[in-house]
């Protein structure tokens, strides 16, 4: 799995880091995604996945490989 953040498209929800605050954190000043890891382990991709469909932005694309 890779996980891939437009940071442009971003509106700061937050969802993605409620979903995985282990694959996902929010800068400070603007609470716009960062990106922790972006291959997370088979462990974590259902947690992933909930947070790109809860994206508001749909600024979170998850790509099998």
């Amino acid at each position: 799995m890779k996980v891939i953040v437009d940071e442009e498209r971003c509106v700061g929800g937050g969802q993605c880091v409620a979903a995985a605050p282990d694959v996902f954190d929010q800068r400070d000043d603007d609470g716009v995604v960062v990106l922790l890891d972006p291959a997370p382990p088979h462990g974590r991709a259902a947690a992933v996945r909930e947070a790109a469909m809860l994206c508001p932005a749909a600024a979170i694309a998850v790509v099998e490989t």
